[in-house]
């Protein structure tokens, strides 16, 4: 092999077919790429032994070794190589095995010389976003004091460390955590401290809108496309161009607007609905989910192709109960945000009654419990009897604990409290929201 340049990134080619081989090498050099190209897998394993490479682009249907065999000695002797496999018996079984093997994406053949040009480019610029993240990441970054987030929790600082690091470049995030954790604060926190700070920031909640809206929402609508279509409408991914889209509750997505979502993220390129001519827009993707995606592409609710595409960068909330080092100082924060002038004080008793609750609804639900404290304390002290009975663990006035629905309309209550929303209240009662449409029409809620 020879010598590495220092300023061309380097790529293994390995497929058994030479014509392939030289048009291939060809196209990559003229890009500027170092190339070595092999005929013979076997001895492509060796090279990937002794040589880190930067890129690799891999044909599946070869061997002995094959293509994913290859990959997996990638994997091992050079994780840092983005990966592509190429085949011409395509199938999105073999996609996705690709993908969970190690490889950044899948391409099939046959391809022509100026499409191949365009798709390395592509691949090109994620190694380079890539290799910028993991050099931030060992970097020194901005202390997460300074973030504009309350938190001492080392946890969570090293989250906001890492989204200050990616904010700086275009990767998908995917953020997930429990209801309440702060997901939407850590999205707008990387949409301002990025270059795209100036555009728009634009939030969907992928649960709160009809799902028969949720394409229009998405990609806009032409007049007469539907019942109710006057005019036509912009979508919010138009309306965020050059800026930030912050899908809220992705999980929620039908599989049919998850292959759109995915098709976009692939080519940037979507229709409106009714519509035939395809428009362009230039937007950063952040997600967002409270559920484990790893176990809604097990079901096969969420796509696996889809999922690889958005967690690009992941960024893990901690729960409130794990941030015990936070609390203090987040009522701190509410009592001045909630109060006028002075804030009140909060007794002892109160205060050790705050740290030891557990905190199911999160930051979002100590919030809300401050906000109540301080419109119904008297002389400017918050007391255990301000707290809502669920956190104080006091029981007054209650109804017959036989009565379950009491109990029931009860915990309904409460969770409509500390949800943003009724779809979000919904899922956290573990019912469909008709449902709980109906046990509030029952119990007058």
């Amino acid at each position: 092999m020879a010598k590495k340049s220092e300023n061309k990134l380097s790529l293994i080619l390995v497929d058994d077919e030479p014509s392939i081989l030289k048009t291939m090498t060809i196209c990559f050099e003229e890009l500027g790429l170092q190339v070595n190209a092999f005929s013979n897998p076997g001895m492509a394993v060796e090279a990937i032994r002794n040589n880190p490479y930067d890129l690799a682009f891999i044909d599946l249907k070869m061997g002995p070794p094959d293509g994913i065999a290859l990959l997996e000695k990638i994997e091992e002797h050079s994780p840092g190589t983005t990966a592509v496999l190429m085949t011409a018996h395509g199938s999105v079984d073999s996609a996705v095995e690709a993908i969970r093997k190690g490889a950044y994406d899948y391409l099939q053949k046959p391809f022509d010389y100026t499409e191949l040009q365009i798709y390395a480019k592509r691949v090109v610029a994620f190694h380079r976003l890539k290799t910028e993240v993991t050099r931030l990441r060992a970097g020194i970054g901005e202390p997460a004091e300074q973030s504009g987030i309350i938190t001492e929790n080392p946890r969570m600082k090293e989250m906001i460390d890492l989204a200050g690091r990616v904010a700086e470049t275009d990767l998908t995030v995917l953020i997930d955590g429990e209801s309440g954790t702060g997901k939407e604060v850590i999205a707008q926190f990387i949409h301002q401290k990025s270059l795209r700070h100036k555009n728009s920031f634009i939030r969907i909640n992928c649960a709160a809108i009809p799902e028969n809206l949720l394409e229009s929402e998405f990609f806009g609508h032409v007049k007469g496309s539907f019942t109710g279509a006057v005019k036509d409408r912009k979508g919010r991914f138009e309306d965020a161009d050059k800026g930030t889209i912050f899908l809220d509750e992705i999980a929620e997505l039908s599989p049919e607007l998850q292959a759109k979502l995915l098709r976009f993220l692939q080519s940037r390129e979507f229709e409106r609905l009714g519509e035939n001519e395809t428009r362009k827009v230039d937007v950063r993707i952040i997600a967002a989910t409270n559920k484990n995606l790893d176990d809604a592409m097990k079901r096969g609710t969420f796509r696996d192709d889809l999922f690889f595409r958005l967690n690009a960068v992941r960024l893990t909330l901690p729960p409130l109960r794990d941030r015990e080092e936070d609390i203090f100082p987040l009522v701190k924060y509410f009592l001045y945000l909630f109060s006028p002038g002075t804030p009140p004080e909060v007794t002892p008793d109160a205060l050790r009654t705050i740290r030891d609750y557990p905190w199911p609804g999160n930051i979002r639900e100590l919030k809300n419990t401050i906000e109540r404290a301080v419109l119904l304390c008297r002389n400017k002290t918050i007391r255990i009897s301000d707290l809502p009975e669920n956190v104080s663990g006091k029981q007054t006035n209650k109804p017959n604990p036989l009565d379950l629905r009491s109990v029931e309309k009860e915990h309904i209550q409460y969770v409509l409290q500390i949800a943003k929303n009724r779809r979000e209240a919904a899922a956290l009662l573990g019912i469909d929201p008709a449902t709980l449409w109906r046990k509030r029409k029952l119990y007058n809620i």
